[in-house]
């Protein structure tokens, strides 16, 4: 604590009676404890709109980072259901029959090492395929619909897709080989593209929360400057005055980023908690079939957590720097 204290005054000095009435006002400068007051006030209408930024900000970082991470998984699974399978399609031809092409391009699949099964999809099923596009209730048996064999793998690794084309096609008339090498790569992309995008905003928006904060300390310091310079030039150190900024900052910072960092994380529990006991919804059904559980999970809810004190301590060493800063401009007067 550092105290400017009233010296004793002697009554017949008129320098001495000047010099109580002009630190009359004032005798007390000091941190911490009941009596003194700090450098920044602990409470006041720019700290509370401090900590609503910050948790704005923390919300959003959350609810970004969260969002990039259910896209990430869902492309992941995508790419693993993807690469697990493979698929043959006939294509009819005039004069040639369907089924004995059918059987021996099962037969070819099921010979090569690392494939685990294969299975000719029915008139049926090719039927339900086009049903999307096409509706319900037509007759296809007018048009030239390819069948489908679908190639279940067991180890991808074994498998040499080139050589199956090439049996594929000496062999099976009309049939062509779809790895899905072209819908893994793009999946590949999407995910890299998420990625980025989302890291480049939450990058965007932590470098908007630094500003924010250098310039709430430059403020706290211009509403506070005497005290600081008076401090400064009696001999109290730059790491001294630089902590107290320091830990006002940092308090203000892990308050609002509790607040915005729990209001994701009930966001995302209570998104997890619908889609759990609406799952007869058919919106419910539509967004989990495209991206999955609709749950970040213990990693998801970690780095939540990690977002919130990342951005406390980032608080609190913008503060840092910015009154280091100003104190060393009062050095070089």
């Amino acid at each position: 604590m550092i105290r400017v204290r009233r010296r004793k005054t002697d009554a017949n000095d008129p320098f001495a009676a000047e010099d109580h009435r002009d630190t009359d006002s004032g005798s007390e400068v000091g941190f911490g404890g009941s009596g003194p007051s700090p450098i920044v006030p602990s409470r006041s209408v720019a700290g509370r709109a401090l900590v609503v930024v910050v948790a704005i900000m923390t919300f959003l970082s959350c609810l970004t980072v969260g969002l990039v991470m259910l896209v990430t998984t869902a492309a992941g699974d995508w790419q693993a259901d993807i690469a697990r399978e493979i698929t043959i399609q006939i294509r009819p031809i005039e004069g040639q029959d369907m089924m004995p092409r059918l059987e021996a391009a099962v037969r070819i699949a099921e010979g090569q090492p690392g494939v685990r099964s294969a299975r000719a999809l029915s008139e049926a099923d090719n039927n339900a395929l086009l049903e999307p596009w096409l509706g319900s209730g037509l007759s296809l048996d007018a048009l030239p619909v390819p069948r489908l064999v679908v190639v279940t793998l067991g180890d991808a690794e074994s498998l040499d897709v080139e050589r199956l084309r090439t049996a594929l096609k000496a062999d099976v008339p009309g049939a062509s080989l779809d790895d899905h090498a072209m819908w893994t790569s793009q999946l590949a992309t999407v995910a890299r593209s998420v990625i980025a995008s989302g890291m480049t905003i939450v990058v965007l928006m932590l470098t908007a929360l630094v500003l924010t904060i250098v310039f709430a300390t430059r403020a706290a310091i211009a509403s506070n400057a005497q005290v600081i310079e008076v401090l400064h030039f009696v001999g109290a150190e730059n790491g001294f005055v630089a902590r107290e900024f320091q830990k006002h900052f940092l308090l203000k910072g892990l308050i609002g980023g509790l607040i915005g960092g729990g209001a994701a994380l009930l966001a995302f529990l209570a998104i997890e908690v619908a889609a759990g006991s609406a799952r007869s919804s058919t919106v419910v059904t539509q967004a989990q079939a495209l991206l999955g559980p609709l749950s970040i999970g213990l990693p998801g809810y970690l780095v939540a957590v990690a977002i919130i004190f990342a951005v406390a301590i980032l608080t609190a060493v913008a503060s840092r720097v910015a009154v280091h800063r100003h104190l060393s401009g009062l050095d070089q007067r």
